[in-house]
């Protein structure tokens, strides 16, 4: 009884000082807590003042729905279709779900490793020359004599449990874990990155058919225009007025814009395959549920503060979290140069004979094994590789900072260019409107004989050049808006 109760002491003494020790180290323990670091960003996006209305009452771009931004019926059924079907989109679920697994795993990693060897047969054959003698009792036990060549020297028939568990005393487990959760958080990120891309192309690409089908409009009645101008053209050339050099250029003022109409129609058909592609289907034609005059968007909205907003995009959140996991990964390669504390378990049953194999209590057996051990000369891989790990966490803090600062310039050259694209479009309609006046005057100047072919050409093509530059103009402003949106982090709610 004594006995018993000393070995119960010596136990207790062991785990005393284990408990002690692991105490000990984990105060000791390196520090690996996340610290976001400190980016220069203003208070305010250069020439906020001077487009934005600051009011409770406007929305801010950044966080308001797609679904809410985009008023054409059509331009909303395409992106719904996109977000489903989309390539890409299905990828990027598919990335989260194995980042999802990734991340069940690693929040495992703290518990016990545990196997199960249900059948383990094992013999070993020898021969008079081999240093060995047969296994104990084995021939003894089946009443049998050795013979002198290809003996049995050993026989195992084991069944066993074993548990396998490293002590996190450094919290490398634990770093290992933050790595993971900041991968699975990042893949929903690109998720979101990957829709807002989406959605921005899908808008720029049925914006872009808009400008199309107007720049058709303007091409066909430039060309019915010049084709009238023709004909009045060659009538004053048959009465001797003018000579065939007239008809010529004014010829080839109408074949101008009749050429415009072919482009225009391989223009159409390639954008709307590409638009077919984006939602996942093959190429296709596009319905347009309005023209390109009807969806000028309203410049009353605000662009919100640069910290807050910058922090709705996506690559700015991806960007963080990637120093994140790489901050988790110095965690990792600093506590790998300490010592570790594994503890193994095994038991299970064991016999020389398969007839004695779950013969119990005489089979069974057990082993229990603490292990503490501790780096001493590698070849300075694992210093390398701390060094390194800290080399690309600066790297990530400085990626981050890059993409900060790409995102504060791309909304402040969207502003820029949506403050000063509606004076463009104010002094293009005037000089559509110039033009269209100049046209109608010079064809009454002609017919009454004041003016010259020469000026009827240069007039009709003035118009052609302002109508085709105003729709471009027109189609930049929902192109900026649309970017606008995307730079602020919209999209992807």
């Amino acid at each position: 009884m004594n006995g018993k109760n000393s070995q119960r002491n010596r136990i207790l003494s062991v785990i005393g000082l284990v408990v002690t020790g692991l105490v000990t180290l984990n105060s000791c323990a390196p520090q690996r807590n996340y610290r976001k670091p400190e980016i220069n960003i203003p208070e305010q996006f250069r020439i906020q003042d001077s487009l934005i209305l600051q009011t409770d009452s406007l929305p801010t771009l950044g966080t308001e729905s797609w679904k809410k931004f985009f008023e054409d019926t059509e331009l909303v059924y395409l992106i719904e279709k996109g977000l489903e079907h989309n390539f890409d989109m299905q990828v990027a679920l598919k990335n989260i779900e194995i980042a999802n697994q990734k991340a069940l795993q690693g929040r495992m990693e703290w518990l016990p490793k545990v196997e199960m060897d249900l059948g383990n047969v094992a013999y070993q054959w020898r021969s008079n020359n081999y240093y060995g003698s047969p296994a104990s009792k084995y021939y003894e036990d089946k009443g049998e004599a050795a013979p002198q060549n290809m003996y049995v020297n050993s026989s195992q028939y084991i069944s066993n449990l074993s548990l396998s568990w490293e002590i996190d005393i450094w919290g490398k487990i634990n770093s290992q874990s933050q790595e993971s959760l900041a991968k699975f958080l990042q893949s929903y990120e690109i998720k979101k990155g990957i829709q807002t891309d989406l959605i921005a192309k899908i808008a720029e690409g049925y914006f872009n058919l808009l400008l199309l089908d107007a720049q058709m409009e303007v091409a066909n009645s430039n060309y019915e225009l010049t084709k009238n101008t023709l004909r009045i053209v060659e009538l004053q050339r048959d009465a001797g007025q003018i000579t065939s050099l007239a008809i010529q250029q004014t010829k080839n003022q109408m074949l101008v814009a009749k050429a415009l109409i072919p482009s225009l129609k391989q223009q159409i058909a390639t954008q709307e395959n590409a638009l077919s592609l984006l939602t996942g289907e093959l190429p296709n034609e596009i319905k347009r549920s309005a023209k390109l005059a009807d969806l000028q968007y309203s410049n009353n909205f605000n662009a919100g503060i640069p910290l807050q907003m910058i922090s709705n995009r996506p690559d700015v959140q991806t960007a963080e979290l990637e120093l994140k996991a790489k901050n988790a990964r110095v965690g990792v390669a600093q506590t790998s140069r300490y010592p570790s504390l594994r503890i193994d378990l095994t038991g299970g049953v064991n016999s020389m004979l398969g007839a004695n194999w779950f013969n119990i209590p005489g089979s069974l057996f057990g082993s229990l094994v603490g292990e503490l051990t501790a780096p001493v000369f590698n070849k300075r891989k694992l210093k390398t590789n701390f060094e390194v790990a800290k080399l690309e966490r600066e790297q990530a803090e400085i990626a981050l900072q890059k993409t900060v600062y790409i995102a504060i310039t791309e909304v402040t050259d969207a502003l820029i260019g949506l403050n000063t694209i509606d004076e463009q479009i104010e002094i293009t309609e005037e000089q559509v409107q110039t033009s269209r006046l100049g046209v109608k005057q010079s064809n009454l100047l002609f017919n009454s004989g004041y003016a010259t072919y020469i000026e009827i050409i240069n007039a009709q093509k003035n118009m052609l050049d302002n109508e085709l530059n105003l729709n471009k103009l027109k189609q930049s402003k929902l192109k900026l808006k649309v970017q606008l949106y995307k730079a602020l982090g919209g999209g992807w709610k």
